[in-house]
């Protein structure tokens, strides 16, 4: 190694990189291409064709509708456990991170059932819930909490290790000038972490209009009032209309190369200052 940099010979190097390129190849590039390439086969008129079906608007409506909820909410959750994860110490503090681990290690199915256990005509709270004359379960509510159970922990865990890196002497400073704890938020921390919190919004949303198996449980596949994308997918590759499931597919795959390619973007521009950020 040579100031930091590992020095093994040229066979070496280009054998990891080659085995590199050839995993992403298969593993990535092709997948993606295959989707595209089959959402066209039948030429760009039919592939525009399976976005006027009422039953695919509807599923894209819902997906949108559903990250418009579930990411601010999980924005706020991520930047206020964040803060007080890094910024504090209270009893219960190790609890906290390992629950906000939790969907990570839970299946999606198993976190969707949960909700149908809590809330379904014959769960815990489920008569209570009728009562109100409010449904959840098969119901666009139950899919944005399960959307937000699955989605929570992607800007909490963007955030908590670059702000307790950063520490609290500029807050501290901040607040013996005489700022308070809101506008040292705004004016200090917030501009400190605002592209590792972008990255966690990034992310968020990907997974939250991507989400399949928890979403799945809980919408009972209404077709046209709870099927959101990939569920919308799953029918109608079912039905064997591969063209309409194609197309489909290519939105999600379309908002995944979006945010890769928002996230490069912002590293490439922004990149000197985050890592001077993650320096201080």
């Amino acid at each position: 190694m040579r100031d930091g940099v590992l020095t093994e010979g040229r066979p070496v190097r280009w054998t990891l990189l080659g085995l590199t390129l050839v995993f992403l190849a298969l593993f990535l590039v092709l997948p993606l291409a295959a989707v595209f390439t089959e959402a066209l086969r039948r030429g760009v008129g039919v592939f525009l064709e399976a976005f006027a079906d009422p039953d695919t608007q509807a599923a894209i409506r819902l997906t949108l509708l559903v990250a418009a909820i579930a990411v601010p909410l999980n924005l706020v959750f991520g930047v206020s456990t964040a803060w007080a994860v890094a910024k504090f110490e209270f009893p219960g503090k190790s609890l906290l991170v390992t629950l906000i681990d939790l969907p990570f290690s839970v299946s999606p199915v198993v976190s969707g059932l949960v909700y149908v256990l809590l809330f379904g005509a014959k769960g815990l709270l489920g008569p209570l819930v009728d009562d109100w004359g409010f449904k959840i379960i098969f119901a666009v509510p139950g899919i944005v909490l399960a959307t937000v159970f699955v989605t929570f922990p992607f800007i909490a865990r963007e955030l908590i290790p670059l702000m307790h890196e950063q520490g609290t002497a500029e807050e501290e400073a901040a607040l013996t000038l005489g700022a308070s704890g809101f506008r040292t938020f705004l004016t200090v921390t917030l501009p400190n972490v605002r592209w590792a919190l972008l990255y966690g919004v990034l992310l968020c949303n990907a997974r939250a209009m991507g989400e399949f198996g928890a979403v799945s449980v809980v919408s009972g596949h209404i077709r046209g009032l709870t099927n959101t994308m990939p569920l919308q997918v799953e029918i109608l590759y079912n039905e064997y209309n591969f063209v309409g499931a194609f197309a489909v597919s290519t939105l999600l795959a379309g908002l995944a190369l979006v945010t890769l390619g928002a996230k490069s973007l912002l590293e490439w521009r922004y990149g000197d200052g985050l890592a001077r950020t993650r320096r201080h």
